[in-house]
């Protein structure tokens, strides 16, 4: 029963909260929010075994979908939103799918979570197939609507992982990859855009993050896929640059112009000092990893 859920359980430490001054009200909130990261880190050996599994799919050429209700749903479709910008890769590699569809993430539409058959449906209507990779997202890990996408992606054979945040939820027994960061009760009884919420943030920016890590789209801790589209992306392209190749801020920016705004290209131009046409090559020939590139230079 939903009233058993620990998401749905009241918390102690803010009984009384209402009659609070608005400084004690947020170091409550402060409180049980430090709880949050050490509820995710007690999971790191199971995220882990889903980065592992994930980039091997994607190094196939498969995809990774989110798919949730309400709040889990729009941290998913946030998560892919921010993979492409960051990481430049294709907008169709990371997807994120929500009950309701677009206008549920800025109007909650929370009664379509209730359709096992509308969950498999959204799924199948973006072209998820058997090489592609499904996490469902449910605080409570029993949302319908995602676990009827679990299912169908179950029985296409595609790989499925679960984030929710209760102990062993129907969920979890669903897919084959279970994580279960266990914020505790929120603050507001049931309120799982707060704990909850936060949890499956850091677990998705963990997933997604270590993900692109592995798939070479990262130079030490450098973003060196970044897209310089704006001033400040600009700014950021040649500071990378700067720091990955060791030169100073004016030749990075003639090391981007040269290379064409890649920047992957442009430090390995400056490392090697060869040609746009060399450090491309290289960068073909080490499927895009500046580390691989680099060697034997």
């Amino acid at each position: 029963m939903l009233e058993n859920l620990l998401t749905e359980q009241r918390n102690p430490a803010s009984e009384g909260i209402d009659a609070l001054p608005a400084e004690q009200i947020l170091r409550i909130i402060n409180a049980e929010d430090q709880k949050v990261a050490l509820a995710v880190e007690r999971e790191i050996p199971r995220i882990a075994q889903a980065v592992d599994a994930v980039a091997e799919r994607l190094g196939r050429g498969g995809r990774l979908f989110y798919i949730g209700a309400g709040t889990s749903g729009r941290l998913g479709v946030l998560d892919a939103a921010e993979c492409p910008p960051t990481f430049n890769v294709p907008p169709d590699l990371v997807q994120g799918i929500i009950a309701g569809g677009e206008r549920a993430l800025a109007r909650a539409t929370e009664a379509s979570e209730d359709d096992p058959a509308l969950g498999a449906r959204d799924l199948m209507e973006r072209g998820f197939t058997a090489a592609d990779v499904l996490v469902g997202i449910a605080a409570s890990g029993r949302t319908p609507y995602v676990l009827g996408a679990v299912a169908k992606a179950r029985e296409l054979g595609a790989l499925t992982i679960g984030i929710s945040c209760t102990p062993n939820s129907e969920l979890s027994r669903a897919v084959e990859i279970p994580i279960e960061p266990l914020p505790g009760p929120e603050i507001l009884t049931g309120s799982t855009r707060m704990k909850a919420g936060t949890a499956t943030k850091l677990v998705l920016n963990m997933l997604s993050t270590a993900v692109m890590i592995r798939l070479g789209h990262v130079y030490g801790n450098l973003m060196v896929n970044v897209q310089p589209k704006n001033s400040k992306l600009l700014d950021r392209a040649r500071r990378i640059i700067s720091a990955a190749a060791g030169v100073d801020y004016e030749r990075a920016a003639g090391y981007l112009d040269s290379a064409g705004g890649k920047v992957k290209v442009a430090i390995v131009m400056a490392r090697l000092g060869i040609s746009r046409e060399d450090a491309e090559a290289r960068l073909r020939a080490a499927g895009g990893r500046v580390s691989e590139a680099l060697k034997n230079g």
